[in-house]
């Protein structure tokens, strides 16, 4: 396969995404067990934007859970309006579909662990790989063409009706939820605040936050340089644990919460003074040795 016929997806991959929605001109797969509103509105309204909403076959592979539906991973009605502004759209049922893979025309491909939702689109540390490998590409194709022709059809009046059986269903188990702690509330706050806590101190027992936060700096300036402002959402993303601006604890000597970004201008001074990192005045650069140390140790 030659290098062009591949290309890494990291996240984001919001872009790569709606790169592969412009490239499909007659198919368009999309398999995965998660799928919410928010993201089937952006895909019908970009493929009306594209001129391709009524002429594209698409086939949407799912997994029709009925906690799925009752956690909000997965929006039927979402599917549903989908399928009414689709011209050419088919639901497919598959119960034992764990697969995240999405195909435009025989043109190309992603292979990714993200699902259709803003967490997997955008704000999960998700990875994958783009294929434009056509004889690869028919071959994911015939695969899913399989799975397919073993899943269930699911016609849009009965995914709307769906939907709305799972609304009622959703509101019966929020109602059962608050019942549930308020009962034995007070016994299962304590007991999760002593576990969350137990997590906090496993984490406190490895590295310091100042070896985290360095070697996060150092992983996030290979991909290119940085301000400090770009930086700081990138690494809350990867430490929501240590990043928390609402608490401020200390276990084992470790800083939870709050003071996080004086931890990373700590880290930034430490491998400065390190000669890891540069700083320009605007971006922040890793050296050039150190670069070749963290693509090294990424193989």
């Amino acid at each position: 396969m030659r290098k062009e016929d591949a290309q890494l997806v990291r996240s984001p991959w919001d872009t790569n995404f709606d790169e592969l929605l412009s490239l499909a001109r007659e198919d368009l797969l999309l398999a995965c067990p998660f799928i919410t509103r928010a993201t089937t509105t952006w895909m019908a309204d970009r493929l009306q934007q594209l001129g391709t909403i009524q002429t594209l076959r698409v086939v949407c592979l799912t997994n029709i859970r009925a906690d799925s539906v009752l956690t909000g991973s997965l929006e039927l009605d979402g599917l549903a309006e989908f399928g009414r502004r689709a011209a050419h759209f088919r639901l497919l049922h598959l119960p034992s579909l764990h697969a995240k893979v999405y195909v435009a025309d025989h043109t190309c491909a992603i292979v990714t662990s993200g699902n259709l939702t803003d967490g997997g689109l955008r704000q999960n540390c998700e990875y994958g790989i783009a294929l434009r490998e056509r004889s690869i590409i028919r071959e994911i194709r015939a695969d899913f063409d399989g799975y397919s022709r073993l899943a269930a059809d699911i016609s849009i009046d009965d995914a709307k009706s769906l939907a709305a059986e799972m609304l009622e269903l959703r509101t019966l188990f929020r109602t059962s939820e608050r019942k549930i702690m308020k009962d034995a509330g007070a016994l299962f706050r304590r007991r999760l605040r002593q576990t969350e806590e137990r997590v906090r101190q496993l984490r406190a027992k490895g590295k310091s936050n100042q070896a985290i936060f360095s070697d996060t700096i150092e992983y996030l300036l290979s991909k290119g340089p940085l301000s400090t402002v770009e930086l700081h959402p990138l690494i809350q993303k990867l430490h929501p644990d240590i990043c928390d601006d609402s608490i401020d604890r200390v276990i084992g000597d470790v800083n939870f919460g709050k003071r996080w970004k004086h931890h990373v201008r700590s880290a930034q001074q430490y491998l400065k003074r390190n000669h890891r990192i540069t700083f320009d005045g605007t971006k922040w650069h890793l050296n050039l040795a150190a670069k070749r140390e963290t693509t090294n140790e990424a193989r």
